[in-house]
């Protein structure tokens, strides 16, 4: 039961978070739209291709401008990353996430608010992106601990495969939440998504469970907080039975005193770095992140630009990118499951990524069907390999053998991981608005430059992966002795 309300917490915690990201990237064709569609100027019969943008983004930089916002954003958030997974660890996580998002939902209001405020000065915009990126930092470090802390590794690539499609739904529904308002008051896209995540988070701060020992549930054998017994080599005298936390048989345990458990050491930030994989899987999710959040935040403006669609059909087709990411995301968990290989799964969905993008550019406006299908299979192939390290790799290197059950080393590792793949997600929106005035086909060239170079990086993790296989498979075969 616990479990379940886990995993839907975090689920609608993050989607949340999702949603109010999202807006920006709808808004923009907004902000700077087709003048001269609409006519002449109403005010002074001027021919002015502007008259009806948002100042400051009225000017021919406004795709720098648009940059410059998504950037102030995003790169916020890499550097808050490093230093959210340190507090995530000595803070209690209930209180960390939920007063996150409350702050993170003003802060979206206040951005919506310049609308009818009548602001047009580019710094309060930025200033309110900095801040909701630094706050925004509490979600993904806090809600990976507490799904990590309820389930074991069993089939955790097929559970957080499905839960990871947070995302993408975060995505859609803030896509489809920003378009209705978008064409008529688009500070209400900013407002009601503000409104929702700060709810969330007052919702999450009255039920969410951090740990199952917190409601006297056994918790997964790996993910351990250290009791005195622990501590005891004679209180583990046999392999027999099934063990609970305190190393005795379940059926003792029953009948035996609680002992005051003894709250760990936080690991270092070095110390989270020395664990095998997760420096390989950090800077592969710097070029996967990359690709994902370019996405996220151009992939309406470049429908607008190449197929000529209005705001908020570019905003709805913009959406299936991330359908495709909620079925790459599951199908991704489900054969690294299977395979008993994440790093040779992400590897095989990114090579197969880059011609794929290259051929959406060049053929996916070629009419709807052949948009709708080839924004799902991007998506698929862009987002599972994302979706894939941010949770079950990251879980996995988080509760690692050489942490010895230490709890405290998923936040870290966690915040370590997504926060150089935020690295990537700042520098993609950021070198797309420098690239896009040369032409979208530059704008792909550099995806795909991106996907293998993501690819590459795991390179070492794969091979060590075929060699185990190898290995297996040779044993079964009497080939090699014990």
């Amino acid at each position: 039961r616990y479990r379940g309300l886990t995993l839907v917490l975090t689920f609608l915690c993050y989607t949340s978070y999702h949603l109010s990201r999202k807006p920006i990237s709808i808004v923009k064709s907004q902000l700077h739209p087709n003048c001269s569609a609409l006519g002449p100027n109403p005010q002074n019969d001027s021919n002015s291709t502007t008259w009806c943008s948002w100042a400051p983004f009225d000017g021919e930089n406004y795709k720098e401008l648009f940059g410059a916002l998504d950037n102030a954003f995003l790169v916020a958030y890499a550097i808050g990353m490093f230093i959210s997974g340190i507090f995530g660890e000595r803070l209690p996580l209930r209180y960390y996430l939920s007063g996150g998002m409350v702050l993170s939902g003003l802060f979206t209001m206040l951005f919506g608010l310049g609308y009818f405020w009548d602001i047009h000065v580019l710094w309060y915009f930025i200033i309110m992106q900095v801040c909701n990126g630094l706050v925004q930092t509490t979600g993904w470090p806090s809600v990976v601990t507490c799904v990590g802390n309820w389930f074991g590794k069993g089939k955790r690539g097929l559970i957080m495969g499905i839960w990871n499609s947070h995302t993408s739904v975060g995505n859609i529904l803030g896509s489809l939440i920003a378009g209705v308002w978008v064409s008529s008051a688009w500070g209400l896209s900013f407002i009601v998504p503000g409104i929702i995540i700060a709810a969330v988070g007052i919702i999450c701060f009255f039920f969410l469970v951090e740990y199952p020992e917190d409601v006297g549930c056994s918790p997964p054998l790996h993910h351990v907080r250290v009791t005195s017994s622990e501590k005891d080599p004679e209180a583990i005298t046999s392999n027999e039975g099934s063990l609970s936390i305190s190393g005795q048989s379940s059926t003792d345990h029953s009948n035996s005193p609680k002992r005051p458990a003894e709250e760990p050491e936080a690991i270092s930030f070095l110390g989270a770095l020395r664990i095998p994989g997760v420096v390989e899987f950090s800077l592969c999710l710097l070029f996967a992140k990359l690709v994902s959040y370019t996405f996220l935040y151009w992939l309406p403006l470049y429908i607008v630009n190449v197929a000529h669609f209005g705001a908020k059909e570019a905003g709805d087709l913009s959406t299936l990118f991330d359908v495709g990411g909620i079925l790459g995301g599951i199908f991704a968990g489900l054969i690294s499951d299977y395979a008993g290989g994440r790093a040779t799964t992400c590897c095989v969905m990114l090579v197969v990524a880059a011609p794929m993008l290259f051929l959406y550019n060049h053929i996916g406006q070629n009419g709807i069907g052949t948009s709708i299908a080839m924004l799902i299979i991007c998506g698929a192939l862009v987002n599972g390999p994302y979706a894939l390290i941010t949770t079950a790799v990251s879980a996995d290197l988080g509760t690692h053998e050489s942490l010895k059950g230490n709890a405290k080393a998923l936040s870290t590792v966690t915040a370590i991981i997504d926060g150089t793949g935020s690295i990537g997600a700042a520098l993609g929106p950021l070198l797309a608005g420098l690239i896009s005035p040369t032409g979208w086909n530059n704008v792909f060239y550099m995806l795909i430059a991106a996907d293998v170079l993501a690819c590459l990086l795991l390179t070492r993790v794969v091979v060590k992966e075929v060699r185990g296989w190898c290995g297996s498979m040779a044993r079964k075969r009497g080939y090699v002795r014990p």
